[in-house]
């Protein structure tokens, strides 16, 4: 089983002591104390007995290490003194004292000398000795800024040390696929080798390399109490994992999802679909996939990721969200394949449509390889299935569509699908009517869709009015904006619905004017709900818990 494991940078054997019992109390199998904010190796008369007690009084089990400024700790006294505090460690046999469960030691530390080598083996179990000691050797290698050239020599020198009993790397992950080696690591080094490992990803990029760890069988992951004790980039807290990942449920079998994006942080899918996979008791997590967007290559790098993902059989990737910038790239990825004759891909109406897709689902076979790829919109049908209570059928009213954005195009094609009379406006005028005119050739011409501008909604007299900008979004460009004009909307009828596609927060400055004046307003939750709910029902062949995610999702926006 992969345990949860709680680092502490220790301050004192009393905070120690508080925090490992905190970190019991939350879920957690062990902890790391981490000496180097302690230990100075001048001071071992008081230091060195107290350390001790800290282990023996621990309501976990431990890690003990002293990590050196050089591998990303604090510690930098004498090497000898650390190695020396490594030695009486792990021999503590004295009336009370109990030694650590594991030292994590440095491959450069333990390699450096033969002084160091011999030091460090009489404080752990080890095959050539007959001490008795219970402690094991975690050999531990760290790269806080790349993926090491020579990693793979690391790893191999780890293995020829007979007293390694667990390998552990960590290093800053470049991109996801970084992952996909870590993880293929942990398992081939428990299969081949029948060897212990952790294998870490940091920073932004590694947090699938975290959560993954039980289903590649590692022994363990990192996650810290909280935000401000992280002891490496990107590690998450104990909260996340236990309750957001359900990380105790993760296995071998369990199929992974995702969202992709640039940035997909502050999403409120993996809560939203995590929540769900547990009410319908569906082996499956979904986990935060950033894709870089906007640059040169974004493109090769989305398709390249992706790909992986899909070819590779024991991660069991199952199928993904697929936000900005992204969702032009994810049919272009279908379309591609699909002329380079891969028949696994297909590709629905609206997709095609407006050329933009959110959702990817993989079909496997019993061996784990994809069978069938469907790239499909779920935005559009989202906001239709939200919008039709607030206003009714569609088919043959006006609706004013606010931006000419991915999101924009898909719920302006879903509703000429409907039969409904589609406007655009936007700030750009050639890019509202570059946008009728492609979705006019999309849909084979003779629909009712066109460019307007914000004078003419007095004469349109419109079912309803949608934002699909980013204006009123927390943490964009336009916070505090509102995208139409407040004196604009007395101009509106009074049965016109004011309808956001922004979620965060709930209650926009668009949808505060507009209710200030009586107009009836839809906000961005239920249009999120239902194109989730879609994803949902692809993925798991079950209908979505609506009301659960309508819950999580206003208990969060705010």
């Amino acid at each position: 089983m992969t345990m949860l494991c709680v680092p502490i940078l220790v301050d004192s054997p009393e905070q120690g002591l508080r925090l490992a019992a905190e970190a019991r109390d939350g879920g957690a199998d062990l902890v790391e104390l981490r000496l180097d904010t302690y230990y100075t190796g001048d001071d071992d008369a008081v230091q060195i007995p107290a350390i001790i007690s800290l282990i023996s009084q621990c309501p976990l089990p431990c890690i003990t290490t002293c990590r050196p400024v050089l591998e990303g700790g604090h510690y930098g006294g004498p090497d000898a003194a650390r190695i020396a505090l490594y030695q009486r460690l792990g021999s503590a046999a004295g009336p009370g004292e109990v030694p650590p469960r594991y030292i994590d030691c440095e491959l450069a530390t333990y390699a450096r000398s033969a002084s160091s080598r011999q030091s460090v083996n009489l404080a752990v179990e080890h095959p050539a000795q007959a001490s008795g000691n219970s402690t094991g050797l975690i050999l531990s290698t760290h790269n806080f800024q790349t993926r090491p050239p020579d990693l793979i020599r690391q790893i191999e020198a780890m293995l020829k040390e007979p007293a390694t009993r667990v390998v552990k790397v960590a290093y800053f992950a470049r991109s996801i696929r970084d992952n996909i080696e870590l993880l293929d690591l942990a398992a081939e080094l428990r299969r081949e080798h029948g060897k212990a490992s952790i294998m870490l990803g940091m920073g932004p990029f590694g947090l699938m390399s975290r959560v993954l760890a039980p289903k590649f069988g590692a022994l363990l992951t990192f996650a810290a109490l909280r935000r401000d004790e992280q002891t490496a980039p990107g590690q998450p807290i104990l909260r996340e994992l236990t309750e957001d990942y359900r990380f105790s449920a993760i296995s071998e079998s369990t199929k992974v999802y995702g969202i992709v994006g640039w940035p997909v942080e502050h999403s409120l899918s993996p809560m939203v679909h995590n929540a769900g996979f547990e009410a319908v008791s569906h082996d499956g997590v979904y986990l935060p996939m950033p894709i870089a967007g906007g640059e040169v290559g974004s493109y090769e790098s989305f398709k390249g990721t992706l790909l992986d993902f899909i070819e590779h059989a024991s991660l069991d990737f199952a199928g993904c969200s697929v936000t900005i910038p992204h969702k032009e790239n994810l049919v272009a990825l279908a379309r591609e394949m699909t002329e380079a004759g891969d028949t696994r891909w297909h590709l629905d109406r609206l997709s095609q449509a407006c050329n933009a897709a959110n959702t990817l689902t993989v079909r496997r076979d019993a061996r784990g390889a994809a069978v069938r790829l469907d790239v499909t919109n779920t935005d559009g049908p989202g906001f239709i299935s939200a919008l039709i209570p607030a206003v009714g059928e569609v088919a043959g009213r006006d609706v004013v569509i606010l931006g000419a954005g991915g999101t924009a195009r898909a719920i302006a094609a879903a509703l000429l699908l409907e039969g409904a009379r589609v406007w655009i406006i936007n700030r750009t005028p050639a890019r509202a009517d570059e946008l009728a005119a492609s979705l006019d050739a999309a849909l084979g011409g003779g629909r009712p869709i066109a460019r307007t501008d914000v004078s003419a909604l007095a004469r349109l007299a419109p079912a309803a009015v949608v934002n699909c900008t980013s204006l009123g979004m927390r943490g964009g460009p336009g916070p505090d904006r509102c995208p139409l004009d407040e004196q604009v909307l007395p101009t509106l009828p009074s049965k016109c619905v004011i309808a956001d596609c922004v979620y965060r927060p709930v209650q926009t400055p668009l949808l505060r004017a507009a209710q200030a004046i009586g107009l009836p307003t839809l906000d961005g939750v239920g249009m999120f709900v239902e194109q989730a709910a879609m994803q949902f029902a692809q993925w798991t062949g079950t209908p979505a818990p609506r009301g659960l995610f309508e819950r999580t999702v206003r208990e969060v926006a705010g």
